[in-house]
């Protein structure tokens, strides 16, 4: 939701566009989109953004079909939309949860938490890093990597993480790569690109890479190397990620929406975010409907049956091994 986001999409999406909104001549919300052909629009970055929507005043005059015809739009598809966002959330088909650490009271508070409700897993994870500083080299933790390396060895990590799961890899998509590296360099109070390294003696076994403002993580892309997998490094880097961001002064890491085991064993609680489309009634909105909301649909008639969503992934993940054999 900061200008510098925005900004750094605008450089690798020649879509992107901002609409102002203007009382008495002065500008009082901003509204980022990606405008495509016959008006079909999407949020800022979408793919990669985990909180959409416009930016202004709650208590802002303004009709939804009124903005997007002004935009030009016969559509705009959200994937993240925050909550709270009035013009755009009668349009949401699916809720989701967004999990989240919440470390406002100190990471002290947050470890207590954890002792409480996942017990079990707090102390294998620990018992875990002092085995891989034994077996490894001693674990060293560096919350805002700056080596390019560091970066080029995550990416080659969740890249073939993606492949191994069936899953599309986003660092094949150019605009995403860049994107990623853009934002690596970019130092503002409310946007900042932050990769997080765990180290075993000089080797690194775990990184993430995210955006921080001044209060919150948004976690985007961890990953480990497999040769420690053992050891669960992609854990204990979650951990260490917690104990500096709270030292830093950020009350709250944002894992994003999509369950995962991880997800489960680290939270501290969810925050809803939505999915769906606002329309307007012409041919882009037709073609949206063609487009999206039978894959969206089946998408939603999967997640809910939780047998149906395990074979789904099964299947997901032998695909990603036939691909990799096959190279």
């Amino acid at each position: 939701m900061e200008p510098e986001f925005t900004l750094a999409v605008g450089r690798v999406r020649s879509s992107a566009r901002v609409a102002v909104v203007y009382e008495g001549g002065e500008p009082s919300a901003f509204f980022p989109y990606e405008k495509g052909k016959l008006g079909q629009g999407r949020a800022i970055g979408f793919g990669v953004s985990d909180c959409q929507g416009l930016i202004g005043r709650v208590e802002l005059g303004l009709e939804r079909d009124e903005l997007m015809r002004a935009c030009g739009l016969s559509s705009w598809e959200f994937d993240n939309l925050e909550a709270g966002q009035s013009l755009f959330a009668p349009d949401a088909a699916a809720e989701y949860a967004s999990f989240v650490i919440d470390v406002g009271a100190g990471y002290e508070a947050y470890e207590t938490i954890l002792r409480r409700q996942s017990p079990k897993f707090f102390k294998t994870t620990t018992a875990k890093e002092r085995r891989l500083g034994r077996q490894a080299g001693e674990v060293r933790f560096v919350f805002d990597e700056r080596d390019p390396a560091a970066l080029a060895r995550l990416m080659e990590w969740k890249s073939a993480q993606y492949r191994r799961t069936g899953r599309r890899d986003r660092f094949a998509q150019e605009w995403i790569n860049t994107l990623v590296h853009q934002l690596a360099h970019t130092r503002a109070p409310g946007c900042s690109g932050v990769l997080s390294v765990l180290y075993a003696g000089d080797k690194p076994v775990a990184a993430h890479f995210g955006l921080r403002s001044r209060t919150v993580l948004a976690c985007w892309f961890p990953a480990y190397d497999p040769e420690f997998a053992k050891f669960s490094p992609g854990l204990v880097l979650h951990l260490r990620m917690a104990e500096a961001a709270a030292a830093g002064g950020i009350g709250m890491l944002d894992l994003g929406r999509g369950a995962a085991e991880y997800k489960d064993a680290l939270k501290t609680g969810e925050i809803p975010v939505y999915e769906g489309a606002s329309t307007r009634p012409g041919a882009g909105a037709v073609l949206h409907w063609i487009g999206r909301e039978p894959s969206r649909r089946a998408h939603g008639f999967v997640r809910k049956r939780p047998r149906l969503a395990e074979f789904a992934q099964r299947s997901l993940k032998r695909a990603g091994r036939l691909r990799g054999a096959g190279k």
